[in-house]
Order: C-alpha cells, then structure tokens, then sequence
C-alpha cells in the first residue's frame, strides 16, 4: 500500500478532494535547496482562508493590549487550531499526488495528535525572533502558518554559521520542518530595517501574525 492510502485509511479522503466549488484547492510544495527536511507551500490558504484563520485568532481576545504579543496553548487547542492541523496533514497527503518525497514524514503525519502544542504570536513592524533551534521538549515536525505580512526567515547551519539560507514567507504561506531542518538549522527573522529584503526589494514592514504547531514529547 503507498504512501497516499496508508493515510487515507488512516484520515479518510483528503478534504482538498472534496472542496467547495466556490474555492478550488491546489498545494504546491517547494524543498527548499541545501536545507533537508525543509519545505514550503506558499498558497497553503486562500485570502478568503487567510481572513477567516485571522478572524479565529482575533475572537480569542489574547491580544487586547500592545504589551500581549504570544499566546501558548498546550494539550487543549481551540477547534479551528485542531481544524488547520488537519488541513497541514491534507496538504501534505496531496504533495504524494505528484511521487514527491513527503514535506513531512510519514511516521510523523500517522502520530495522534499531529500536534498538541500551539504558539500564535504577532508582530510588529520591527519585531522578530533570535536565532534559535526549538526545544528537545518537542517532538520532531514543527509547522508554521504566516498572515498578514510577508516576511525572510533564515535558516542557519548549528554546524557552520556562514551557511544560511533565506526563505520567503508570504501571508497564507505554510513552512514545514522535519529532520536536519528541525535540529540541525536554526531559523531566525530579523525584521530591523535592511535585513528584510528579497530579490534586492525591501519588504514593507507590516504587523505580521504567525501561528506554529508542534507535538510534546510523551
């Protein structure tokens, strides 16, 4: 049995199968070169999908004040956090349409949950994050889910520090990491004028809001 029907059995039909006609559902997946275990797909959610996973967000109320910029969730996700898990895994069961290697394993995409872990943090113009590897209290298969503002994230090598490779985000984009690009790259934006620029084009600095979903270790 391939790849595609041990998960079907295991999920039922892709929901991108079986899409409303009034959005069709196309994953495009790209591996990023020289970084194993990275992969992007930057038309994960439509504008209108965009708009309503915003709108989820906001209705949470966790960013009322300018000082509250995170939110963490561990074990008891919301229902739309527990809906876009599944909406990854279908993305990620479509790319073995095409005999692509999956952007995230197998054994990964079986596990249940998928993920029980949940960071939403939003971002000012500015505002980023360290360079940094996630903790070893996380299992393996880190997603990421960019709205709003498009931004570079960089990954750099734990092993050699003058190897790093940028990545694009786009709002709507989702950014899947596994392997050697969860453990052995660390990934950092910096958002300071001047580092966010793509193509020779600086980006327009806007507020950016991101959600990431991870797995504990049992």
């Amino acid at each position: 049995m391939d790849e595609k029907a041990v998960l079907e059995q295991v999920f039922g039909q892709s929901s991108s199968d079986s899409e409303g006609e009034d959005e069709e559902v196309q994953f495009d997946w790209e591996e990023i070169p020289g970084v194993k275990g990275l992969w992007v797909s930057r038309n994960f959610l439509s504008p209108h999908k965009q708009s309503t996973l915003f709108s989820e967000v906001q209705s949470e109320n966790w960013f009322t004040k300018p000082s509250n910029n995170q939110a963490m969730r561990f074990g008891d996700l919301p229902t739309w956090a527990i809906q876009l898990s599944h909406s990854i895994c279908d993305s990620v069961l479509a790319a073995s349409d095409d005999d692509q290697l999956l952007p995230l394993p197998l054994d990964l995409l079986l596990r249940q949950p998928l993920f029980d872990q949940m960071i939403v943090n939003q971002y000012q113009p500015g505002e980023g994050i360290c360079a940094h590897v996630d903790l070893l209290r996380f299992e393996d298969g880190i997603a990421i889910v960019s709205l709003e503002s498009s931004c570079v994230m960089h990954f750099t090598s734990v092993d050699n520090e003058l190897v790093s490779v940028p990545v694009l985000l786009n709002p709507g984009s989702l950014v899947v990491m596994s392997g050697e690009a969860r453990y052995r790259w660390k990934h950092e934006i910096n958002r300071r004028p001047g580092f966010q620029t793509w193509e020779g084009r600086e980006l327009d600095q806007m507020r950016r809001t991101s959600v990431t979903l991870r797995k504990l270790c049992e």
